[in-house]
């Protein structure tokens, strides 16, 4: 017999703790609070196993995403353009889901018992309540002392002091850099090994998270969940179509032609829903149905399939827009803003993590600078796979966007006419 995969197992333990907490909170509401008495600390126990690896993993990140985007704008003008192509358009879908989220999230009725709920269980909605001014903002965002950055787990200023110490580092004598380069990839790699044993257990800790939280707050919390996978599948369709206007005004390509062009990538990217085993659909469909220079996407599409994934911005923001929703926390222009530029800077350096491990990894960070409690992300993460097909689908849809963007801009890169 054969056992479900991790997805399955966790997905099975949230239904099957949904279904505990809302029969207890039904037939035995006593018995229900008990129950959540017992299976909060335990939720919260795997939660915080999985949050003291962040620090660790987003500095080396960071640091290596600094490096590896200098090595590849390092090899030429056309790598150099798609750089600051990748970094535009991330840019841009991050100010999109800062903008968009709350703005649908707050045409959705909140649920005062899944409100109350949360709040009860948080160890720091107070702090996310008292959002900082645009001054005190700014103070803040260069540590003056990047070790109690780090301890605290003020993740802004830490990443602030991680871009200083990337970018220094390609200043320095390249025997050293390459020594100091491998001990942040050791570090990601040991703190990948944590994360990978403490999501071991993630189907018992959702189980107690989900069994938590629906027998104190009822099914309101299954809508929820359920408006987020509807929330995140609109946001990812919203950004593939947004691909198609980039290409009309950047490009100067006709929408209807492009999509038709990329549709066999696309379907591969559905079918698989991995961006590096749509590469050689994406390559075809670059050179020979859209007619982009070889040279110009046998560069720019293995970057973008390393450092490049628009749909990774939104997923952050939106999750933590998400949170501040069932919070009944309003979000300030101040942390939104920081929320979406740690995104776009993440994001570059975290596009290898397997996707349980980039979840906790990536969108934690952003929730956290946003001063967010981080207690739902355990809930988040069992669900966020089921979106995984349209965020797929819209990173080969951003990968081409770019590639054909790039081309535009690169006459030097265009194919040299037959001789006759």
């Amino acid at each position: 017999m054969r056992w479900p995969g991790a997805t399955t197992r966790v997905l099975l333990a949230l239904a099957a703790g949904a279904v505990a907490g809302l029969a207890l909170a039904h037939w035995a509401p006593d018995a229900a609070a008990s129950a959540a008495g017992i299976a909060q600390p335990i939720g919260r126990l795997w939660l915080s196993a999985l949050q003291m690896t962040v620090v660790p993993l987003v500095l080396a990140l960071v640091i290596l995403g600094v490096a590896t985007a200098s090595d590849a704008a390092a090899s030429g003008r056309v790598a150099r353009r798609a750089m600051v192509v990748f970094i535009a358009m991330l840019s841009f879908f991050a100010g999109y889901a800062a903008l968009v989220a709350p703005a649908l999230l707050s045409l959705v009725p909140r649920s005062p018992a899944l409100a109350a709920t949360l709040q009860a269980s948080a160890t720091h909605v107070d702090a996310a309540a008292a959002a900082p001014s645009l001054a005190q903002w700014i103070g803040n965002v260069i540590p003056s002392n990047a070790i109690m950055a780090a301890a605290q787990g003020a993740m802004l200023p830490l990443v602030v002091f991680a871009l200083f110490f990337g970018f220094a580092l390609t200043r320095i004598d390249a025997e050293r850099r390459v020594q100091v380069i491998g001990l942040c990839h050791g570090i990601a790699d040991t703190m990948i090994v944590i994360v990978r044993w403490v999501l071991l257990a993630a189907p018992i800790g959702v189980f107690a998270l989900m069994l938590a939280v629906c027998a104190q707050a009822g099914l309101g919390v299954v809508g929820a969940l359920a408006g987020y996978i509807v929330l995140q599948c609109a946001m990812y369709l919203g950004a593939i179509a947004m691909c198609y206007a980039l290409v009309m005004v950047f490009a100067g390509r006709s929408p209807a032609a492009f999509a038709g062009g990329i549709l066999p990538a696309q379907v591969v990217a559905a079918s698989t829903q991995s961006s590096l085993a749509s590469l050689p659909a994406m390559l075809e469909s670059a050179r020979d149905r859209l007619g982009l220079p070889r040279a110009v996407a046998a560069l720019v599409l293995p970057m973008a399939v390393t450092l490049f994934r628009i749909t990774s911005p939104i997923q952050y923001v939106v999750a933590a827009a998400f949170v501040a929703w069932a919070y009944g926390i309003d979000l300030t222009a101040v942390q939104l803003a920081a929320g979406a530029a740690l995104a776009v800077v993440i994001s570059l350096g975290s596009v290898g993590l397997p996707g349980q491990v980039s979840f906790m990894a990536t969108v934690m960070p952003v929730t956290q600078s946003m001063g967010l409690p981080v207690e739902p992300l355990g809930l988040l993460l069992a669900v966020d796979t089921i979106p995984d097909v349209f965020a797929t689908t819209g990173n080969v849809t951003g990968d081409l966007t770019a590639t054909a963007i790039v081309a535009r801009r690169s006459p030097e890169a265009a194919e040299p006419p037959a001789a006759g």
